[in-house]
Order: C-alpha cells, then structure tokens, then sequence
C-alpha cells in the first residue's frame, strides 16, 4: 500500500512545474522509488495474444482495432491461442497477454456468429474458456486486458487469469466530446471504468492500470488521473502496477497529425506518478516507446519494464520493436540496478494468497523463490 505520497495539490504543480525544475524533480522521484523499491528492476516475459482486433469503440489514436472485412480484421480460434502460447513457452515466456477490443458483439453481426459456433454468446465469456484451455495445455499463465468488467465477468476471469489490466487512461471528459479522442467510445467514459478498477479491487483481482498521455489531455488531468488511481489502490490495495504510456502517432489512425509528447513531458508524468502513488507502487513505461533513453526514464523513478516478448510483436505499437533483452540488461545495470524476471503477478501479490485463485497458487509457486521473483533457475531470458 502506498505509505507516502505527495497531495493532489502539490500533483498538480508539480506536473505543470518549469523545464529547469525537471531534474530536482526526477532526483526526487528517485530517492523515493529506492526507498520503497530499491534498486531492482523488473519485466515480464511474454506473448502477446490479440484475441481479436474488432471492437465497438473508435479512439482517435487507435491503430489496433479493425472493422469486419478491414485487413487485419481477425478473432484467434483456440488451436491458434494454444499454438502461440506453446510457442512462447518454448522460449521461456512465462505470461499470455490478452488484448482485445471492447464489446465487438454489440455492433458486428459476424462476432456474434464466430462466438455462436464456438458455444459463447459474449467475447469475455470466450475470453474466460481460452485462458482456461492456455492454462491447460501451456505453460504460460494468463493475463486478461479486456475493457470494461461486470462484477460477474470479473468473478469468472479471476479462476483463469493471474492479475488483469485495464487503462483508465485518463479522467478527462473533455475528450468524449465531438472532435475528442473518445468522441466515439462508450467504454472510454472515466467513470465506467474507474468502476471496473474498483470491482477488480473488490473481488481482489492484482490489477493493471495506467495513463495515455498526449491524447488532448491537460498535465493538471494527468494528475487528477494519478490521484483517482492512488484513491481506489487506497481503498483496496490492488494496483500492481501502473503504466505511463506516450501517445505515438500512426499513419492510419485519425489522430496522425497529433503532436507526441516530448521526452520531458513523459519524464515529468512518470515522476509525478511515483510522487503521488508513494514508494511502493510498481511504475512503468514501455521501453519500446522510448528507446535509447532508458537511464532518464529509470531516474524519473519508474521500477518495471512491463512485458517483453521474445516471439510477437507490440500489436498496439507494432512499428515499436520490443528492445532486446541483453540491451536493456546493460542499460539496467549502467544505472546501478538489477534486472530480474515477474511474472504476470507481481511479487508482492504472487505470496499473497488472497490475490490469486487457489487453482493457480500451485502454478505460480513453482516459478517463483522466497520474494515472488521467478526462480534465476526459470529464467530463460538471458538466452534471448
């Protein structure tokens, strides 16, 4: 739980502080990071499994989502999940990350009858049978980020999945209105999803959550974000982890003329995040977003490299290559830290059996040592 964070107040000030106050800032975020943290960095090793690219939402920003008959228009059966997940587990990859769109059934006519013909009526309830089948004939244990939950979906996805996600991306409204960047996407309204974030907390669900920035966002929205995030971690203590993520533009996609944000507006987020979110909160920001300045995304107190795949692409930024493993050691270790494998669960929930199915706790305690750690004996990694 978060023992020492800064008010929303001094949030908002800070996050709209002056560029020559940026390296007090970082240095601060730093010394708080290390307090809690220390100086291990984590990632995971995983596979990204896009179990289906439609959805009902058009974010200005997307490039994942398609429409039925659009290329790259598709919805994996099992046996193509299942191939993938034991690809992976041959490489080491120890997570199968499920990224879908939200709610495809509801407009697309031609969902609803490839969920038929595979016995579901609803793409969660064939999210919950394919992590069960990953489960049963892999080795790789899910991790599910499919939009927004009802309580019973959330309940159901619990016995398959050993923590969830869902970006809350950002509390602004503005941004559902004409023009915005969720003009047209009902699951992108704040309050649905703060919902979601709360049931996870609730159910006790290790839950995955973040920001997008540089989608029309204000920075003082930035940390009216952070707070509602450190306002239901507060209250349930489930957040394992918490993304920054900078907006990329994409040819394809409405918002391609959009500005990114710079380096130092990431910079300043994710130090803000720490300060807010306390000493103890896992911070991370995709590497592959940012290559080549891992020592300043490290000092602005970020404690996690998020999931890295020796096998499928970033299918969300798939023009971002993921860094290589060795490349982002040496980076690590530079700055005086030291690289370790998670996996999908964080350490500090995988002993804790309250967060995790009690099905699952015999797969997970295989993997990891004393600190919830995977085993140095497990990982494969070093090999990539």
């Amino acid at each position: 739980m978060t023992t020492v964070s800064i008010s929303h107040h001094e949030a908002c000030a800070l996050i709209e502080s002056r560029p020559e106050a940026l390296d007090d800032l970082l240095a601060r975020a730093g010394d708080v990071r290390d307090r809690g943290r220390g100086r291990t960095v984590t990632f995971s090793a995983k596979v990204f499994v896009p179990l289906t690219t439609l959805c009902r939402d058009y974010c200005g920003y997307c490039t994942f989502r398609r429409d039925p008959g659009e290329p790259g228009a598709h919805t994996m059966t099992p046996d193509e999940v299942v191939a993938l997940a034991q690809a992976g587990g041959r490489l080491g990859a120890k997570e199968a990350l499920f990224s879908l769109g939200d709610r495809p059934e509801a407009i697309f006519p031609t969902h609803r009858e490839f969920l038929r013909r595979h016995g579901h009526r609803t793409t969660l309830s064939y999210l919950r049978a394919v992590c069960a089948t990953v489960l049963a004939e892999s080795p790789l244990l899910p991790h599910a980020n499919p939009g927004l939950m009802g309580e019973r979906d959330l309940a159901a996805l619990r016995e398959v999945n050993v923590s969830m996600g869902l970006m809350l991306e950002t509390v602004s409204e503005r941004l559902l209105a004409a023009g915005g960047a969720h003009h047209q996407a009902p699951d992108k309204v704040p309050a649905r999803r703060l919902r979601t974030i709360a049931l996870a907390g609730k159910l006790g669900i290790p839950f995955t959550t973040g920001l997008l920035i540089g989608i029309g966002e204000t920075p003082r929205e930035r940390a009216d974000t952070l707070v509602a995030i450190r306002d239901a971690h507060e209250r349930y203590g489930h957040i394992q982890e918490v993304i920054v993520q900078n907006f990329r533009a994409k040819a394809r996609i409405p918002m391609r003329d959009a500005p990114e944000p710079s380096l130092d507006d990431l910079l300043r987020t994710l130090a803000v995040a720490r300060l807010v979110l306390g000493p103890d909160v896992n911070i991370q920001a995709p590497p592959n977003l940012s290559p080549r300045v891992y020592p300043r995304l490290l000092a602005a107190g970020l404690n996690d490299w998020g999931g890295i795949s020796p096998l499928t692409l970033d299918h969300i930024n798939p023009e971002k290559p993921w860094p290589l493993i060795p490349e982002l050691r040496r980076a690590t270790e530079s700055q005086g830290f030291v690289l370790r494998e998670r996996l999908a669960i964080y350490p500090e929930f995988a002993t804790r059996p309250e967060f995790l199915d009690e099905r699952l706790r015999p797969r997970v305690g295989e993997l990891i040592d004393e600190r919830g750690l995977v085993k140095e004996s497990h990982e494969h990694w070093r090999r990539w």
